[in-house]
């Protein structure tokens, strides 16, 4: 027979009731910004980049229309030309890096990306929307060969374009990157180069959404979908220490490493803002046995995930043009909907806006309590500053999102009394003066020198 606490179970009531208040008021901005995501345009620019015949990265670069050098030449100017319409809201630049000892590509290949910076009022934070450049065919060394690439991964690209075409205009506290990445058919060799070059350069990159594939909603398996979409994101990233790896062993976290973090607040807009659209998390890096241009920023550390249709179409992936069969092949125009590519750009645009406008996450956030009757947690405010409190966040610890939450205020710690800490998980986040939150933020044990009590 057990018997329980009605005082206690009473505490523990209050406490599970109580609502995930910061992820239900939505931000009137964000609405706005939701419903000016065109289908129209982004089907023009697709059509605009299978109009370069190939973009492979081995292809023509000097012509000015055939080849990744006019591909690229043409994203850039259309950057170039959204930034006019904003006031020169827009820093185009270009970041190449020649590879050699390469599998996929000849000794002295260079690989070109196209970068546009939105900078922000805090100098340091930067977010990023990616989308891949190059288009192949079956033969992955095959330059020459019309690869048209209109959902592999021109959606992508018109998805970057499309979200600096509606964040341009606004003014946001973090730094906000539009990259068209080269060479991620040949080894994720853009990739490699940008996220080496932001970590050399300090950035504090809070996320990188790396958009391929975004356009495709009838699957090989048969299946029309146009209500979800996938967010691949690694459990834990490989940088953490063998100290670190110990302590999550002993304390669990398995599964809330910085891009998991990432993926569900990725979940979190969409609840939120996209009554259509619904998030299925992978808790994979990528798709069994593939990749994509987000693990190399992955690799160095930071929160990196893949946003993707659901029900992929193999017939029009890595396919020479052609009739076998009745079926036919190749990553041709027919086979996007740009009604869902819209849709989940504007995914895309809400993250990035609510990230953007949002205060930076907490640092050095450490939880205690064991043998008790109640949580502690302690963080320590961002660098940047400008947060009116914080958000601590519970949940059971086999459920895949953030549950509950509290608003604490402006304070550095807050106990949790009667949650017993082994039973749960538990993060924290910034809140801004209008409501806005960053990631939440999965706490380290606490270190053995105690903190005042906030």
């Amino acid at each position: 027979m057990s018997v329980v606490n009605p005082l206690a179970a009473a505490v523990l009531a209050s406490l599970l009731c109580f609502p995930a208040a910061g992820g239900n008021a939505q931000d009137p901005r964000i609405l706005d910004l939701v419903s000016a995501a065109s289908p129209e345009r982004i089907e023009a620019d697709i059509r605009a980049l299978v109009g370069f015949g190939t973009r492979h990265t081995l292809s023509e670069t000097e012509s000015d229309t055939r080849g990744i050098g006019a591909a690229r030449r043409w994203i850039a100017a259309e950057l170039e030309r959204i930034s006019t319409t904003c006031g020169g809201c827009l820093e185009v630049i270009t970041l190449a890096e020649t590879f050699s000892d390469e599998r996929r590509v000849p000794d002295g290949t260079e690989i070109v990306n196209v970068l546009a910076v939105q900078r922000g009022s805090e100098p340091g934070r930067f977010v990023l929307m990616s989308g891949d450049i190059d288009s192949r065919v079956s033969d992955v060394m095959d330059g020459a060969s019309d690869s048209p690439g209109a959902n592999d991964n021109a959606s992508g690209i018109a998805g970057v374009l499309e979200a600096a075409r509606l964040l341009g205009p606004h003014r946001f506290r973090a730094t906000i990157v539009y990259a068209a990445l080269s060479g991620e058919e040949q080894g994720l060799l853009g990739g490699r180069t940008v996220a080496r070059h932001a970590r050399e350069q300090g950035w504090q990159l809070e996320a990188v959404l790396n958009n391929d594939m975004i356009g495709n909603i009838e699957g090989v398996d048969g299946i029309v979908d146009n209500s979800t979409v996938r967010v691949f994101s690694d459990a834990t990233p490989p940088t953490e220490t063998e100290e670190e790896r110990r302590a999550r062993r002993r304390t669990g976290g398995e599964v809330d490493g910085i891009s998991r973090q990432l993926a569900r607040y990725v979940d979190r807009i969409a609840d939120l803002y996209f009554p259509t659209l619904d998030v299925m998390m992978v808790y994979r890096l990528d798709r069994f046995g593939r990749g994509g241009h987000h693990t190399p920023f992955a690799d160095v550390g930071f929160p990196a995930v893949r946003i993707m249709e659901t029900h992929e179409n193999y017939t029009r992936q890595h396919q020479d043009l052609r009739v076998e069969d009745g079926i036919a092949y190749g990553d041709t125009i027919d086979g996007v909907d740009f009604d869902y590519a819209a849709k989940v750009t504007a995914l895309n645009v809400a993250t990035l806006a609510s990230l953007a406008w949002a205060p930076g996450p907490p640092t050095e956030v450490e939880i205690s309590g064991a043998v008790q009757p109640a949580a502690r947690l302690d963080w320590q405010p961002p660098a940047t500053g400008g947060v009116t409190g914080y958000r601590v966040y519970w949940r059971l610890t086999d459920s895949p999102t953030w549950d509950h939450s509290r608003f604490v205020g402006d304070v550095t710690g807050h106990t949790l009394e009667g949650l017993v800490i082994d039973n749960y998980y538990f993060g924290v986040a910034s809140v801004g003066p209008d409501g806005g939150e960053s990631v939440v933020v999965f706490p380290r044990p606490r270190s053995r020198a105690p903190r005042p009590r906030g």
